[in-house]
Parts: C-alpha cells; sequence; structure tokens
C-alpha cells in the first residue's frame, strides 16, 4: 500500500490534481446538475452515477493530459500564428495574432517605462542619478505621451509598485521573445531564463537539466506547473461544459433557463481560470530559475565539462554545448574541448609528442 501512495505521489499526482480533478469537477456538474435539468437523467442510482463520474472524469482528464501540449500552444498564440514582414493585412489567424504580438510589445514597453520613471524619479530625488544613459533614460520616459496617464505612479506605496513590477515580471526580458497572448508571455519569460544569463538552452537541454539537477528542484517544477495545469484544464473543462449544456438544453429543454445561465456562468469562467493560469506561473518561473541555477554545476559535471570561473566563459561553454547538441559533428565543434573537466593531453596519436618523454 505504501509504495502504491508513494507511485502516486510521485508520479501521477500531477495528472491526478492537474487535469483529472478539474474534469471530475466538470463532469460532476454536467451529471448531477445540467443532465437532471434538461430531463436526460436515467434511473441510475447514486452509486452507478458516482462509478460513471468517475470513469469519465479519468478518461477526459487523460485525454486532456495527453494532448496538453496543443491545449497550452493554442492559448500561448502559437497555433496559426508566425512572424510577419511589414504590415499585417486581413483577417488571417497569422495576422491577427501578429497584430496581438505587437500590442504585447506595447504593453511590456509602456510597463518598463512606468517602472522606470518611478525608479529613476526616486534616485534623482535621493540625489543617486550618477548614471548618464540613466538621465538619459529618465528624460526619454518623462516625455512619452504613452505615460502620461500613469503620473499617478510616483505616489504610489512600495507594495503597489511592486504589483507593477511583477506584471513587468511576467514578459520576457529580450523584446524579440514576445508571443500574442499574455499566458505565453508569462511562460516564454521561464523558457528564456537560462539563456539570457548563461546561455544556457534550458528547453533544448530540458531532460538532461531535469536529469542531473537536485531532486528537489525538479520536484518543484513539477509541483508548480501542475496549479498551472490546473487553471489551464479547469478553463478548457469550463468551455466544454458550456457547449455541452447548451447542446443538451437546446435539443431536450429549450426553456430551461437556468441552464443557459449555467452555460454563460461556465464560459465567464474561462475567462478567471485564464487569468489564475497568467498569475500562477510565477511559481513555476521561480522553479525553473531555482533548476537553472542549481542545476547548471551538475549538469556540466555531468556532460564531463567543468563551469569557467567567470560568467563571459560559461556563457561561451553553453553556446558551444548547445551548437553541439542542435547541429551534426563538424570538426569546430572541438571548440568545447577547452571546457573539458580532463583537458586533452599528449598521446602517442598526437604528432610531434613523445609520450615516454
Amino acid at each position: 500500500m505504501s509504495d502504491i501512495v508513494k507511485g502516486i505521489i510521485g508520479g501521477g499526482w500531477p495528472l491526478l490534481i492537474g487535469w483529472i480533478l478539474p474534469a471530475a469537477l466538470n463532469v460532476l456538474v454536467f451529471v448531477f446538475v445540467v443532465l437532471p435539468g434538461a430531463g436526460l437523467a436515467g434511473g441510475r442510482g447514486i452509486s452507478q452515477d458516482g462509478l460513471v463520474v468517475a470513469t469519465v472524469a479519468v478518461v477526459v482528464g487523460l485525454l486532456l493530459a495527453a494532448v496538453q501540449t496543443p491545449l497550452y500552444r493554442l492559448l500561448e498564440g502559437y497555433v496559426g500564428w508566425r512572424p510577419l514582414d511589414g504590415e499585417p493585412r486581413g483577417w488571417r489567424p497569422s495576422a491577427v495574432l501578429e497584430r496581438w504580438r505587437r500590442r504585447q510589445i506595447e504593453r511590456r514597453q509602456v510597463l518598463l517605462g512606468r517602472v522606470d520613471l518611478v525608479e529613476l524619479t526616486q534616485l534623482e530625488e535621493a540625489d543617486r542619478l550618477t548614471d548618464d544613459e540613466d538621465r538619459e533614460r529618465l528624460v526619454q520616459v518623462r516625455a512619452d505621451p504613452r505615460l502620461a496617464p500613469y503620473r499617478a505612479d510616483l505616489a504610489r506605496s512600495a507594495s503597489q509598485l511592486g504589483l507593477l513590477r511583477e506584471r513587468l515580471s511576467r514578459y520576457p526580458v529580450d523584446e524579440r521573445q514576445v508571443v500574442p497572448t499574455r499566458l505565453g508571455n508569462a511562460i516564454r519569460r521561464l523558457e528564456e531564463y537560462g539563456y539570457d544569463r548563461f546561455r544556457l538552452d534550458s528547453q533544448r537541454m530540458w531532460y538532461e537539466l531535469s536529469a542531473a539537477a537536485p531532486e528537489r528542484a525538479t520536484k518543484q517544477v513539477d509541483q508548480a506547473r501542475t496549479t498551472v495545469d490546473m487553471a489551464v484544464a479547469m478553463l478548457y473543462g469550463n468551455l466544454l461544459l458550456a457547449v455541452a449544456t447548451l447542446a443538451c438544453t437546446l435539443t431536450a429543454a429549450p426553456g430551461a433557463w437556468p441552464l443557459y445561465l449555467l452555460a454563460a456562468a461556465a464560459l465567464v469562467l474561462t475567462r478567471g481560470w485564464y487569468v489564475l493560469a497568467i498569475q500562477t506561473t510565477d511559481d513555476w518561473a521561480a522553479a525553473v530559475r531555482s533548476l537553472v541555477n542549481v542545476g547548471r554545476q551538475p549538469l556540466a559535471e555531468s556532460m564531463g565539462l567543468r563551469l569557467p570561473d567567470t560568467i563571459t566563459a560559461e556563457r561561451d561553454m553553453w553556446s558551444k554545448l548547445a551548437s553541439t547538441i542542435a547541429r551534426p559533428y563538424h570538426p569546430r565543434r572541438s571548440a568545447l574541448d577547452k571546457y573539458r573537466a580532463t583537458p586533452p593531453g599528449p598521446t602517442a596519436d598526437t604528432p610531434g609528442t613523445d609520450p615516454l618523454a
């Protein structure tokens, strides 16, 4: 029994909480509220209904978990989107999503300007604004017409400014990494962390990094993502519930107006689950940041490399390693040799050396 519990907690817990539980909640509402309200409930007993709910919940949860990648990509704005050259025109999906991406860039720039305006103004008032670049940036944000409605930020409390920085932190550092949706940007910022700081491509080397990092760090990532999974599963579950409720009501009980209200409420809740998914990515991003920070050293060792003494050299090492993994072998990949844990020395196969000397 203890082995079963350990198995659920260790491997199946994210699946159970992230996908099966949300499916069960929506199936419960459909079986015990929608079907009776539409006059479609059968003569089964509570035990039989419970078995049906459990079976359907597991099946739906497993199906959602199996297709979670395209479900996430749809919410992140990747499905149907590709960067366009010039001004996008028409109502093609790629053109619409490109407009959304530019809107997200605009929002990020405004948030960055608001934060810079407050921080640099505070430094100026404290007579600690000594950097010419900072002075130039302060002049720039003060002259930015987009920031005129936000002058009240200067009077905000420290906690309010913290929330403003939190909103900004949900965007990638590199503006070129911005994608069309808020959830996509909130996830993109954790995907770019390793590369931006250390040139460690954590996406390409995710499995190597997870295998080498401390077990506690990998569990933190799984636990943090489970919360986001649950919000995403509830979003799609409520959407399916609304569609199924409307279908049952229109076909079996067109006059049952409470069911129309239920379908409308389910649709409204999808927006709330989307916002919750965005907010819960904060823990996920912190867990991935921890995984990268504490996992770099063991990852380097497991790959037969030694972590350099300087950040510049470390960034060069991870870049070369990513190139070695992503592309077929070429003699220039030997540039990675200088970071090997045991530097190559003279051998009998090396011309001009005498191994007995």
